[in-house]
């Protein structure tokens, strides 16, 4: 079987000095930072995957999460000189009461400051007042939620029913991610989309404006 060289495989390897350089190869070659996450995005799929199929281990994936967040430092200032002008759009973001952790959230955030949108990233453990208190000041196209255990499903449920009781759910688009998110708690809590990946949420985002 030919070995698997890709940029994706080598996060989902936590093969840090293989991901850099695959990184800087791509990056010299003139290949768009957005491209780039989208591969690493991939890559921690993967990763999460292999934790699930107990491939590797919980010390592996935290590594592989730290190879991410310094991948995000690198591509942030390249994605942000992407954006132009007026934003297109204004999203609000943040890891949901008692959540702690940002990582998928961080990277959805960073893709849609690369293609155009304010985001307003309300950080992690947010309670259901403070979405309502970020909604009612920015007046968001849409906002995400990400939930990475399966202990906060409650707390997307009650951020939604804060949104609806505050009158704003009324054209907003809300949507959920995360390792905890799924189909199913997206349509119980009253979400228009889940996402399984950063990617899949960015793109909700475009279509939900217009971007091709």
């Amino acid at each position: 079987m030919t070995e698997d060289n890709s940029l994706a495989a080598a996060l989902a390897g936590c093969q840090e000095d293989r991901v850099k350089a695959s990184i800087r190869q791509q990056l010299d070659a003139g290949v768009a930072p957005a491209d780039i996450v989208a591969q690493c995005n991939q890559g921690m799929v993967t990763l999460g995957e292999r934790f699930a199929a107990e491939e590797c281990f919980l010390p592996d994936l935290m590594f592989g999460g730290m190879i991410m967040k310094s991948i995000m430092a690198e591509l942030e200032p390249l994605l942000e000189k992407q954006q132009q002008g007026e934003p297109v759009a204004t999203a609000v973001m943040g890891a949901v009461q008692n959540d702690v952790h940002d990582i998928g959230k961080d990277i959805v955030i960073m893709m849609l400051r690369g293609i155009g949108f304010e985001v307003v990233d309300l950080g992690i453990d947010v309670s259901p007042a403070k979405f309502v208190e970020a909604i009612t000041q920015h007046k968001p196209h849409v906002v995400g939620m990400s939930v990475l255990l399966t202990t906060c499903y409650t707390a997307v449920g009650a951020t939604v029913d804060a949104i609806r009781e505050a009158g704003l759910r009324d054209g907003l688009s809300l949507m959920v991610g995360g390792a905890a998110a799924s189909p199913l708690l997206s349509e119980k809590t009253g979400c228009d989309f889940y996402g399984k990946t950063a990617v899949d949420g960015v793109r909700f985002a475009k279509q939900l404006v217009g971007l091709k």
